[in-house]
């Protein structure tokens, strides 16, 4: 009989979506819209997305949910809205000051739990995983940029 783990993909991907969901809420428990909310602020910080619009195709968001999570990032004094000086009718989402710091170290916390979620593979296999698993994102995206990633992970652990 095969182990578990060999016998179904789908399974194995699942346990670590899972299990990096609920470090991922408990390490950004204090950041508007938890993980969601730092995925969009790690966005701003190290990407140019020229527009709102253009964010929401990036992040693979509808663009009504993003508007309430920009909100609420906002309010928190992470983010604003400065109008596009290219085009004064759009407007472009940028980190403050504040917003950099709380990225950079949400980046910190979050290698941390990544270390608990992949803690039972050697430190090759972790990079290599995490290697694997970005050129396999970045592929399925480019192909089918449509692609809601949020879906998969509310479907294992739904966010309430």
């Amino acid at each position: 009989m095969a182990p578990r783990h060999a016998a179904n993909f789908g399974w194995s991907i699942s346990m670590v979506l899972r299990r990096w969901q609920e470090f991922a809420e408990e390490v950004f428990q204090d950041l508007p819209h938890g993980s969601r909310g730092f995925h969009l602020l790690s966005v701003v910080v190290h990407e140019d997305v020229p527009t709102q619009g253009a964010l929401a195709t990036r992040l693979a968001v509808d663009r009504t949910v993003l508007t309430y999570v920009i909100d609420d990032l906002e309010k928190a004094g992470l983010i604003e809205r400065q109008l596009d000086p290219r085009d004064r009718r759009a407007r472009k989402i940028v980190a403050t000051e504040e917003g950099r710091k709380v990225q950079a170290e949400g980046e910190e916390r979050m290698a941390d739990a990544e270390e608990h979620v992949l803690g039972g593979l050697p430190e090759d296999q972790r990079e290599a995983f995490r290697d694997f698993a970005g050129r396999a994102a970045e592929a399925i995206f480019n192909a089918a940029p449509g692609t809601n990633p949020c879906l998969a992970a509310e479907s294992v652990y739904p966010v309430n």
